[in-house]
């Protein structure tokens, strides 16, 4: 099938040359990894009235209200929207957001962290596993300790270490008083597995499941809606001339650089060598041959999508980089949501 390719657009008269990616600073320091905490950029003014339910997905529209409840301090209603909540039932400290990626959840996450007051945290799985590598364990629950509302996204099962980690964690601050949100992905067109999703998800933090409320929210990537499907190649000539015409910040680097710069960092730090960017230039891109370089570049997406950096690459269409074999194995849901985000990246079809 035919890829879309771009006619470069007429660089405006406010151009920069494009920089590498191997020079930008990653330094994070732990107080700075506290001041990240919060919503990326593109969330920063999502709400629960501009959240945009699928009517064909009744469970969105249902997952808005659970939200609103969860924020107002009452105990989600359990069964549907409809169903009758007995007076003496407890408020649970945790909700967790179950669906596949692209529906919503996030926007849901981040309106719940609007709504909260106090101090309040927002960040992503790997994040407060790395704040608690920068901090140490005890210097970490001291810094999150009295927060109203700790929001994490996309909640990581696969390492159990890891897993044990943050249930141990949040354990002790919802001891405190801290009200806890998560979410996590899972393939929409994997029949059952969403189900399955939440049963893991509750499985792991055994300590912590009977603290969290589950609410489904069902439907298909909405980034779908808005772009033919697959990510826009460039041809090699014009990619510099496309990144210069953006306006801002940007960088150009081979493929392969990208790939083995990504590997001298750790990714709780890529945020850092985002910040400030407006379009990453890749060109030779290729598919990969390494599933560790294929799940670094998996969360380096997920900060340049978090940061809404335009991608212009050259080579082997970005959705097509993960071969047959990765997309079939354990890591399927975090390949599949890096294709979305790259489609939606390289299409400018970004919001």
């Amino acid at each position: 099938m035919d890829r879309p390719r771009v006619t470069p657009e007429k660089p405006s008269s406010a151009t920069s040359a494009p920089t590498s990616l191997l020079n930008r600073d990653d330094r994070l320091s732990g107080r700075e990894m506290v001041e990240h905490l919060v919503p990326p950029r593109q969330f920063m003014s999502a709400s629960l009235d501009n959240y945009r339910p699928d009517p064909d997905f009744p469970s969105q529209a249902e997952a808005v209200e659970a939200v609103r409840i969860f924020a107002s301090g009452a105990a989600p209603r359990r069964g549907g929207l409809f169903s009758r909540r007995k007076p003496s039932e407890e408020v649970r400290p945790g909700i967790y957001l179950d669906g596949g990626f692209g529906v919503g959840k996030t926007h849901l996450l981040a309106s719940l962290w609007h709504l909260a007051r106090g101090r309040k945290y927002f960040g992503t799985f790997i994040e407060y596993t790395a704040l608690v590598g920068a901090l140490g364990y005890a210097d970490t629950v001291k810094a999150l300790k009295g927060a109203s509302l700790l929001c994490i996204d996309e909640f990581e099962l696969d390492d159990p270490g890891d897993t044990r980690l943050m249930a141990r964690l949040l354990g002790e601050l919802v001891a405190s008083g801290s009200r806890i949100a998560a979410t996590s992905n899972t393939p929409p067109n994997a029949l059952g597995e969403g189900r399955f999703a939440a049963q893991d998800f509750l499985r792991e933090i055994d300590a912590l499941a009977g603290q969290f409320t589950t609410i489904r929210v069902d439907g298909v990537d909405y980034r779908h809606r808005e772009n033919s499907g697959h990510a826009v190649t460039t041809e090699p000539a014009e990619v510099r001339e496309r990144l210069a015409a953006l306006g801002g910040d940007t960088t150009v680097d081979d493929f392969d650089a990208v790939l083995g710069f990504l590997g001298t960092v750790h990714p709780s730090r890529y945020v850092k060598v985002v910040e400030g960017l407006v379009g990453l230039g890749l060109l030779d891109v290729h598919p990969f041959t390494s599933q560790t370089d294929a799940l670094r570049f998996v969360a380096f997406v997920d900060r340049l999508y978090d940061a809404q950096v335009r991608v212009v690459a050259s080579g082997t269409a970005l959705d097509e980089v993960f071969p047959e074999e990765m997309l079939s194995g354990g890591y399927r849901k975090k390949y599949l949501r890096a294709v979305s985000r790259l489609i939606a990246l390289t299409s400018d079809q970004r919001e």
